[in-house]
């Protein structure tokens, strides 16, 4: 799929950055470009971009700033970072571009489509003085589709030059159909992402905002199962983490922890029963040990469930069934049918996790991602997103971020280095 990132047309408004100094050594144009494949003799596969456009301040805008009104979306759970994002957005456009008319939508896409009644938010550097300090959304958040017509009418109504749409894969793809129902009626707005996923799950994304924040937290709960196990014979600290499809979020947080036995995730399959099945890995590490700690990532084992895969929640996502409740029932029975007691403590810290504040790391990071939204819609790109590739920040399209999601592979150095951390076996199947 190509990179190609569409424009609203040619900038003719000198940028307003050009009155600082030094600017110009930070201008990028369209041809600046960050190889997709950085390895020496390394061939992209077909079908995948050779490289992305570099994000960075233009020279020219697209928008005049004195005339143009921008709007800020959140979508989605929720995921440390948020309000930075919002926070950053709304600076760098009062004070970089002298943009002073800036709306914040209430809960969502709900907030676009006028019977729910969500008035929208008036946003000034002010009022998001200190919101970064707080986890969540400011704007609030809601899941779902909302109608597409009806989202660009509002759009229209309040002569919205820029939309900025932060949310995850179901997020962006609407934000993809709002920028073609924009370009369908020959309007020219910019619809410029900020991806959000809490998993670290977007394709052509070094990392995404909030996933730091989220397994150094991760990585306290699973400290927690250690003590727990620890303290009783035959203890068994069992903790599901976020991660629907991929379980970047279990294996970051066992790795960081340094004290896991097991991690099942939702990209290498696992038995129960059987010779190489967890059941006999766990009954041998606890004969060995008198302990053990389980990571459970949330989207792993769905297969043992026999979940039915046509239902789904509100985003459209396949409604998963509860592996650490089921985990845990069938472990106590395991071991309770062979008359060896055990002491399983369960625990599920994933709300806890995703509403705290970003750290350090993540905050800064979360300001970068901001900055380089409002450069992107300043410019007049649309159906874009901006991530981080290689440690360059660049431009990608919409459709292409959201073709599949990011995996770990059970080749990779990343699962690699799990197994040899934890001990466990190279295949529990």
């Amino acid at each position: 799929m190509p990179a190609t990132i569409q424009s609203l047309g040619p900038c003719l408004f000198d940028s307003p950055l050009t009155h600082l100094g030094g600017a110009e050594a930070l201008f990028k144009t369209d041809d600046d470009r960050i190889l997709v494949e950085t390895t020496v003799g390394a061939e992209t596969a077909p079908g995948q971009p050779r490289h992305f456009e570099c994000a960075g301040p233009r020279e020219k805008v697209f928008f005049d700033p004195a005339k143009t009104t921008a709007a800020i979306v959140t979508c989605g759970g929720l995921c440390p970072g948020l309000n930075d994002i919002i926070k950053g957005i709304v600076s760098n456009l009062f004070y970089r571009y002298g943009v002073t008319r800036v709306f914040g939508f209430r809960y969502g896409y709900e907030g676009l489509i006028q019977r729910y009644g969500h008035v929208p938010m008036v946003l000034k550097p002010e009022s998001a003085a200190n919101i970064h300090n707080f986890g969540g959304t400011i704007l609030g958040s809601s899941r779902g589709p909302q109608s597409i017509p009806e989202m660009v009418d509002l759009l229209e109504e309040m002569k919205v030059d820029i939309f900025f749409v932060i949310g995850g894969d179901g997020t962006l793809r609407g934000a993809a159909e709002i920028a073609a129902e924009i370009k369908r009626r020959g309007l020219r707005k910019a619809v410029v992402g900020i991806p959000k996923t809490i998993d670290n799950d977007i394709m052509w994304l070094d990392k995404s905002f909030g996933f730091e924040t989220a397994f150094a937290e991760a990585v306290q709960a699973v400290k927690c199962a250690y003590v727990e196990a620890q303290g009783a014979m035959n203890g068994i600290g069992l903790i599901r983490l976020m991660g629907r499809d991929s379980g970047f979020i279990a294996c970051y947080s066992a790795l960081a922890a340094g004290n896991v036995d097991f991690v099942l995730i939702p990209e290498v399959p696992f038995a129960l029963e059987g010779e190489r099945g967890l059941f006999e890995a766990l009954r041998y590490k606890l004969a060995k040990r008198k302990s053990a700690v389980i990571v459970v990532a949330e989207g792993a084992g769905q297969d043992l469930m026999h979940i039915d895969a046509s239902k789904t929640d509100a985003s459209g996502n396949k409604k998963l069934g509860d592996i650490g409740l089921f985990l845990r029932d069938k472990i106590t029975s395991f071991f309770k049918e062979r008359r060896i007691e055990v002491s399983l403590k369960y625990m599920d810290p994933s709300y806890l996790i995703r509403s705290v504040p970003a750290s350090a790391q993540d905050n800064v990071y979360c300001s970068q991602l901001a900055q380089h939204a409002v450069h992107a819609a300043m410019a007049g790109k649309t159906s874009v997103l901006v991530g981080r590739w290689h440690c360059s920040f660049v431009h990608l399209p919409i459709a292409l971020a959201t073709h599949g999601r990011r995996k770990v592979s059970a080749t990779s150095e990343l699962w690699q280095s799990v197994i040899e951390s934890t001990g466990q076996p190279p295949s529990l199947f």
